[in-house]
């Protein structure tokens, strides 16, 4: 265990959370608001924040980020506090990183070193795992800048071999470097073996709808309420970290199969882009995309663009993509609000559809809305004959049938909407029905 890494088994540890106020920062988040992700970072974490604060920053110090007077003036508060941990929001160089746990004589982690150690308590799968163990070990080996000075260094030679503390360095990146080795090579595995699962699901004619959103914004609230499903949903950051997927019932029963996947967030560090690469595969798979927003929270605006900058950064194309954006929390609105929410959602681009995943209201209308994504095919008719009953089930299993009617001897006409890849799948089972266009 490295002196920046959260001790999971120890007692919850007191924490003085900064937020670095670059006056430079071009965006449209407050500080205040900035400052509030940061404690419920430091909150799914299990630290107790004892205290937390808004830290202008008018210039880069490179040894500490901060000024000399505002580390003393914080060294003082971590005194005060009693804080075993501060956290900065904001990324910190290694030389930033030491220099201000000698001044605080506490240990200090950055938004990176956060974001990482929330993701390594909650991935579950092996992939998932594996991903953050690897983002883990490319932040610990750029933390290894001279750490050593405590050993003593050769001396006289002709400097062929360094001392033991250059030793004892190099060592460590060897290690390091033969363990992202492996586990780069377990990722190969892994993903291959996924790559296969995906090829059996796509056999099967099923619509793929995928959840995008900020974390936070209620993706697995709303999944659980669309799916029956019992993910963990917790007003907590970071709740869900693996991909789940759950059969989905549209309007007339046709199946379809959804996703839940990671929630975004600003300032993404780079070691965990790959992290996210699993959770996203499905996304660029899917039919249907729905983009959750937390549309109670001021910061929605701002959220919506993070998350269309992530998927840009993963290669994913929104605007090549059937996307829905899904306003959560409209139970949170005042009612002011709300009829303005209701007006932006008729003229949004993408299309909008107001929900609350909390209480259920709008849900009827945004598996409709999906249904209505889904059904790009042209509608056919197909004719049962009788004692088909199996063909007749298979279409309302499989597709989505919009009108039925019997005909004089028996069998039964149907007008259907199948994907390209269900109506291959009903000619090769059922050779004796009839199909021709509407």
């Amino acid at each position: 265990m490295t002196s920046r890494t959260i001790d999971r088994e120890a007692p919850p540890q007191r924490a003085l959370v900064l937020h670095p106020d670059r006056s430079s920062r071009d965006d449209d988040r407050t500080s205040a608001a900035r400052l509030v992700e940061a404690v419920g970072l430091s909150a799914a974490l299990d630290l107790v924040v004892a205290d937390a604060a808004v830290a202008p920053l008018r210039r880069v110090t490179p040894a500490t980020l901060f000024g000399k007077g505002k580390v003393a003036e914080v060294g003082e508060r971590v005194e005060a506090l009693e804080a075993d941990v501060v956290v900065v929001d904001d990324q910190l160089t290694p030389v930033q990183q030491r220099n201000l746990e000698k001044a605080w004589k506490a240990k200090v982690i950055d938004r990176t070193g956060l974001i990482l150690e929330i993701f390594a308590r909650r991935a579950r799968t092996r992939e998932g795992r594996l991903q953050v163990e690897l983002a883990r070990l490319t932040y610990e080996r750029s933390r290894l800048v001279r750490t050593w000075t405590h050993l003593e260094r050769q001396r006289g030679g002709f400097g062929v071999m360094g001392g033991p503390g250059e030793t004892q360095i190099e060592t460590d990146r060897r290690l390091l470097a033969e363990k992202i080795g492996k586990l780069k090579r377990d990722l190969v595995e892994v993903r291959r073996t996924r790559t296969l699962q995906r090829g059996a699901r796509q056999r099967h004619p099923y619509p793929a709808v995928a959840l995008v959103g900020y974390t936070n914004a209620g993706k697995s609230t709303l999944f659980n309420r669309l799916t029956a499903a019992d993910v963990v949903a917790q007003d907590m950051l970071f709740a869900t970290l693996d991909p789940t997927l759950r059969m989905l019932k549209l309007p007339d029963g046709r199946p379809a199969i959804m996703s839940d996947t990671v929630g975004f967030i600003s300032d993404l560090p780079h070691e965990l882009v790959e992290a996210f690469r699993a959770t996203l595969e499905e996304v660029q798979e899917a039919d249907v995309v729905l983009h959750v927003r937390d549309i109670a929270s001021e910061e929605t605006d701002a959220q919506a663009r993070d998350v269309r900058e992530v998927l840009e950064r993963l290669g994913v194309d929104i605007e090549e993509r059937n996307v829905l954006e899904v306003w959560n929390k409209i139970d949170r609105l005042e009612p002011e609000d709300r009829a303005m929410a209701e007006g932006d959602a008729r003229r949004a681009h993408p299309p909008a559809v107001l929900v609350s995943a909390a209480t259920g209201e709008g849900c009827e209308a945004l598996l409709s809305a999906i249904a209505g994504l889904v059904d790009d095919a042209e509608p056919l008719e197909a004719h049962v004959p009788a004692g088909e009953g199996a063909a007749i089930a298979w279409l309302y299993r499989n597709g989505r049938v919009v009108d039925r009617q019997a005909d004089e001897h028996g069998g039964v006409r149907l007008q259907v909407r199948l994907t390209a890849q269900a109506l291959g799948q009903f000619e090769r089972l059922f050779p004796s029905a009839e199909l021709r266009g509407v």
